[in-house]
């Protein structure tokens, strides 16, 4: 297949940091590099909504480079919707999706619930996008491809995983056709993440394709331990709560982690820790079957797990907002866009002895977003929750690459790109990242648009 051919199209991530779709035709064939949810703002959760931009269809295949939902959310959509063909991702993610997507399409069918029965819903009979059933019947397509194996996929067409950090299974997709190889980094994860190993190095290709989620700004150095003992000693003192919101997969370990390790010296307060997140804890057996993905051994998991009291069933997690502090609360989600945080946050939220710490990015449009910004009246469920409690930021435990990390990785290439597109990020931070890497590389950087399509 000649080369000219080949050619890359942004549907999603080119000009917000979430909605992962990328779209290669070769003439022949047609892939798609992750298939995420938009989130955050109206604008772009509406593109949810609308018609995919391909036919699902006429799609050959679909690569995946991680599990979190704005990189895998849609696939229950697209495949409902008539896509047909092989999902292809690490043993890992495979394992991760088979929680989330469901997850995903439960909660989905609750807010439309929710919505319904409080009247606050603006359609009539508000539906969910889609389906736990839905998310069920996409896990059929999925097929498992191991780190550093090479399949040919469609016409012309070969993909590769390689390790990327960031959470279990996550990959940079390197995508060949033509004689010709593009990289996603996907997520690109830190090289001094207490949890996750570093990411591979960058291996020479054609086209490089990178997140910029931190592209315009660098992780505090203070000691991530350091601030969240003292703002549960300072919490606890006054008999409050503290409330962590933290994806189920990837942040939620990580704030176990640390917790776990502030008890080991003596310097957590014997203050009850509950984690109210049935999917992390399920997600506990896959840390255990991948233990070459991430540092720690299985004594530390098991010390890690054991550290918080489990809550199951939903009448334990209303219980939560009737018991009072002192006491620390672990819940998904981590932007404070649904689920059982949500109750958390309206029954704590407006109470000034308590806290709410925010473990990682707050994508623009999310609550957590708001909070960041300094608003301090959240709509839930329809009503408007007045927020006193004390807001805590901890950037310094994000899973992502800091502007820094991803010119660090990118400079120990031996080969540059002949081009790079600057993706999943935020305006701000996806242009400064195209200025860095201009500026400090020398390399041909451009941030694309929306639906843009490029030769590869």
């Amino acid at each position: 297949m000649n080369q000219r051919n080949a050619r890359l199209q942004f549907l999603g991530a080119a000009d917000t940091v979430t909605g992962s779709r990328y779209l290669i035709e070769n003439g022949s064939a047609r892939v798609l590099v992750d298939c995420g949810l938009f989130q955050g703002y109206k604008v772009l959760r509406s593109r949810n909504r609308a018609p995919f931009p391909v036919e699902p269809g006429r799609i050959d295949a679909v690569v995946l480079s991680h599990a979190h939902l704005d990189h895998s959310g849609y696939l229950p959509a697209l495949v409902r919707d008539g896509f047909r063909g092989p999902v292809y991702a690490t043993p890992g993610t495979i394992e991760l999706c088979g929680e989330l997507l469901p997850d995903s399409g439960y909660l989905m069918e609750e807010e439309a619930r929710h919505a319904a029965s409080g009247r606050w819903a603006k359609h009539s009979e508000p539906r969910p996008l889609y389906t736990a059933d839905d998310a069920v019947r996409a896990l059929d397509r999925f097929r498992a491809l191991d780190f550093d194996e090479t399949r040919r996929i469609a016409d012309d067409i070969d993909v590769s995983l390689v390790p990327a950090g960031h959470i279990l299974g996550a990959a940079g997709v390197r995508i060949t056709t033509g004689g010709r190889t593009t990289h996603f980094t996907g997520d690109l994860g830190r090289a001094d993440d207490p949890l996750m190993r570093p990411p591979r190095p960058l291996q020479p290709a054609s086209v490089l394709v990178t997140e910029s989620t931190y592209g315009d700004r660098r992780h505090s150095t203070t000691d991530a331990e350091t601030v969240l003992g003292d703002v549960i000693r300072r919490v606890t003192r006054r008999s409050g709560v503290v409330l962590i919101p933290a994806f189920a997969v990837g942040r939620t370990e990580t704030v176990l982690l640390h917790l776990s390790r502030l008890r080991d010296r003596g310097q957590l307060p014997d203050v009850p820790i509950f984690l109210n997140s049935p999917m992390a804890v399920d997600v506990a057996a896959i840390y255990y079957r991948h233990p070459e993905e991430h540092r720690l051994d299985a004594t530390e998991l098991a010390r890690m797990y054991s550290l918080a009291t489990q809550i199951h069933s939903v009448d334990e997690s209303k219980l939560l907002n009737l018991r009072g502090g002192p006491m620390v609360i672990i819940s998904a989600s981590g932007m404070l866009t649904g689920g059982r945080i949500l109750h958390h946050l309206a029954a704590y939220g407006p109470d000034r002895h308590n806290a709410i710490v925010l473990t990682g990015y707050q994508a623009g449009g999310t609550r957590g977003s708001s909070l960041l910004a300094g608003q301090r009246s959240l709509r839930i469920f329809g009503q408007d929750v007045p927020i006193r409690a004390e807001i805590v930021t901890m950037d310094m435990m994000s899973a992502h690459a800091d502007a820094d990390g991803l010119l660090g990785w990118m400079r120990a290439v031996e080969e540059p790109p002949e081009s790079v597109y600057v993706t999943h990020g935020e305006r701000a931070a996806a242009d400064t990242l195209r200025a860095r890497i201009q500026r400090e590389l020398g390399w041909s950087t451009r941030v694309p648009e929306h639906l843009e399509r490029v030769d590869l």
